[in-house]
């Protein structure tokens, strides 16, 4: 089951096809007492209900589904995801019909076009043509025109099978036998087409996220029991086998192997692991069998998280979004009275017009009207392009955040695990007269051994690699930590002062400080200054890279905003080729100057985005127009705050998401432009009496075909 907060609950809607009712079903169930939101996604066939009150939400939950079951009653709901078991669902006909109805639906449809094809052949007199046409629309159509009558009888009139029905009907009634048959038939067809390419697509942003294990092997002795991943607790140890996916994250305690982990990274390159490293869920083992030992339960697991933030995407509508939502609110109606207004009024106050010829007019307004292309394609090109990023290790936690990026014209760094590595390395060592780097060194390592700050850690780790030798603690005695600001301690009888400027200055020791970035170690030795060791934070190695391509891509404006020293922050921001760089910020200091930032940004119409990992930058990701997290390293609360997550911790990966919601958003506005502008040509056309019902068929199921096909290009994610 999805994961839900509080006060939330998800209905699965199995069999929701149209887009229309889609919209009547969110609308009133956003309507319901006590509902704070209602979202429905389209694409994943669910709706999102939110109450304040989470003691109501059964009873919400219920009402939920009488309306949805009044609004589409062949719609199967459910409050758990249906298991594909990983197969491709089968494809349902429209009207959910189980067995040997399907066979007799179809067979009745078959026999209409039979007699179709039969009366176009024969060039029947009246009365005969009439009586074939008839039973050839009523066995071809029937389903649509039942619906039609269950739905007015619901208050639902402005719909697809109501426009078809008026509109076939009516050529009936001008003596139009064939073209109604006709119409009804084309629409059938193509209603058949359309269903199927968004089934496909709905299945190609599914097989996308295809990385949910089904079992994991649990070791217990001697024994292996296999068991759902949601069983497995953290602490035990699972067995991997070659060729299965990694259920759970964890550590590798015996073993080596090749993981392809490109479902969650985007990275072709097989990763090694051995025993100690880390390891992933969603991964797959190449070669070679694993042991783990979990770290985290399955709800909690990398691939749970990639697939939840997913699943809630759709949940997030963009502004287009919102825009065809209320534009086909409205337009449908207003088409629907036009079409009226042309077929009525035009033979009433101009000399030898016909009711005939206008009431044409008319039904060709009336087929051209609904707006199922736009309705159905924009949810869809956003739910690929957010499909095809997670593909690449980019996750976008819904289409309003995929519509802002498309338009970030000021990116703003964070500096330490973001742009830098967040692993600290000893990268100067400046002795004193007298004084050699080895004796720094081995000094300073002998004093930090038992420290385990990171500073510490990368002393003692560069004199291990320098010197070959383990530390000798008997070197050592009385070591005694000053709070603050560093350590007294007697090496081979001598007293070791090593520590930060504040030691030095409140011990009396004149020195001379260089004026170099990084963290300055200092070391005195009986009280005489001896020298200090240069801890700097490296960059990673794409980081270069990323500022590079962001520019590319057309960003204006790259910033870092650090803790770090002045000197520290300007030397990489002239290294990275920054537009700025704002040093020795608190974590408000860096909401403060994000607003600044924003401030400037509001002028030219553009978007912030603001790239950080740590707890401390779970602010300013709340608070930039887009959030952005890395998601390997990164924090919790980061990722939380954020609306876009890298999962491979890269920030090269950034300018690839820009890339991706650009070209989103450009197919977005291909498919609303094309079905805007075809749908006016046709009904100006109708309008002038030159379009046929034919064209009319095109101009609805037609460019929905094709708008569909567009909108699955944003899945065609390239480097």
């Amino acid at each position: 089951m999805e994961q839900t907060i509080p006060g939330q609950g998800v209905l699965y809607l199995s069999g929701l096809e149209c887009p229309h009712c889609a919209g009547k079903i969110e609308c009133e169930v956003g309507r319901i007492e006590g509902v704070t939101a209602a979202m429905l996604d389209f694409v994943a066939q669910k709706i999102t209900i939110r109450t304040a009150d989470k003691t109501r939400l059964p009873a919400i939950i219920q009402e939920a589904s009488g309306i949805v079951q009044r609004i589409e009653p062949v719609i199967q709901i459910s409050l758990e995801k249906e298991k594909k078991e990983g197969k491709e669902e089968k494809e349902k006909p429209r009207l959910n019909l189980p067995g040997w109805k399907t066979i007799v639906y179809r067979a009745f449809q078959a026999a209409g076009v039979g007699m179709f094809i039969v009366g176009l052949a024969a060039g029947l007199d009246a009365p005969w043509d009439l009586g074939v046409f008839l039973i050839s629309y009523l066995f071809i159509g029937w389903d649509v025109l039942v619906r039609a009558i269950k739905n007015i009888s619901r208050g639902q009139v402005f719909d697809e099978n109501f426009l078809m029905c008026i509109a076939t009907i009516g050529a009936f009634a001008i003596g139009e036998y064939p073209e109604g048959a006709a119409v009804m038939l084309f629409y059938q067809v193509g209603e058949y087409f359309q269903d199927r390419a968004v089934n496909r697509s709905r299945a190609s942003i599914a097989a996308l996220m295809d990385i949910k294990p089904d079992f994991a092997h649990v070791k217990k002795g001697e024994e292996i029991c296999t068991v759902p991943p949601e069983e497995v607790v953290p602490g035990d140890l699972i067995l991997v086998k070659a060729g299965e996916k990694v259920p759970l994250d964890g550590w590798v305690r015996e073993g080596y192997s090749a993981l392809d982990t490109s479902a969650l990274t985007g990275e072709a390159l097989p990763r090694d692991v051995g025993p100690g490293s880390e390891i992933l869920s969603g991964s797959i083992n190449k070669n070679g069998l694993l042991i783990i030992e979990v770290s985290r339960e399955f709800g909690e697991s990398t691939v749970s998280k990639i697939l939840q933030l997913v699943e809630s995407a759709g949940s997030k509508q963009s502004p287009a979004e919102n825009f065809i939502t209320k534009f086909a609110r409205y337009y449908t109606p207003i088409v629907v009275f036009a079409a009226a207004a042309l077929a009525l009024i035009p033979p009433l106050i101009i000399s030898g017009a016909t009711f005939a010829d206008w009431i044409n007019r008319g039904l060709v307004f009336l087929v051209v009207s609904c707006p199922c292309a736009l309705v159905i394609s924009i949810p869809l090109s956003f739910f690929g392009g957010i499909g095809g990023a997670s593909k690449k290790g980019i996750l976008i936690k819904g289409s309003a955040y995929l519509d802002a990026l498309a338009k970030v014209d000021t990116v703003v760094f964070d500096k330490t695990g973001t742009l830098t590595s967040g692993v600290f390395k000893v990268t100067r060592i400046i002795p004193s007269d007298g004084f050699t780097e080895a004796e720094l060194l081995l000094y300073a390592a002998h004093g930090e051994q038992y420290s385990n700050h990171p500073i510490a850690l990368s002393i003692c780790q560069a004199y291990g690699q320098a010197s070959g030798r383990d530390l000798e603690p008997n070197r050592v005695s009385a070591p005694d930590e000053i709070a603050g600001k560093g350590i007294r301690a007697w090496i081979d009888g001598k007293e070791m002062l090593l520590g930060n400027d504040s030691l030095l200055t409140g011990e009396g020791i004149a020195y001379q400080r260089p004026n170099l970035p990084g963290s300055l170690v200092h070391l005195a030795i009986d009280r005489v200054y001896a020298g200090c060791l240069v801890i700097s934070d490296e960059l990673k190695p794409d980081s270069i890279q990323a500022v590079q391509s962001l520019k590319a891509v057309g960003v204006k404006t790259v910033v870092m905003l650090t803790g770090d020293s002045k000197i520290a922050g300007e030397l990489i921001g002239r290294e990275l080729g920054l537009d700025a760089v704002y040093a020795e910020l608190l974590p408000q200091d860096k909401v403060a100057q994000l607003e600044a930032l924003e401030a400037l940004e509001a002028q030219t119409g553009g978007s912030l985005a603001f790239v950080g990992d740590g707890i401390n930058d779970a602010p300013a990701l709340a608070r930039s127009d887009i959030g952005i997290a890395m998601g390997g390293l990164g924090s919790d609360a980061a990722i939380e705050a954020a609306d876009v997550v890298l999962m491979t911790d890269e920030p090269s990966k950034l300018a690839g998401a820009i890339r991706i919601a650009r070209k989103t958003k450009t197919i977005v506005w291909q498919n609303i432009i094309f079905a805007l502008g075809v749908k006016g040509i046709i009904l100006a056309l109708g309008a002038l009496g030159i379009a046929t019902m034919w064209t009319a068929v095109f101009g609805d199921v037609g460019v929905a075909l094709i708008a569909i096909a567009n909108a699955m290009r944003t899945l065609n994610v390239r480097e």
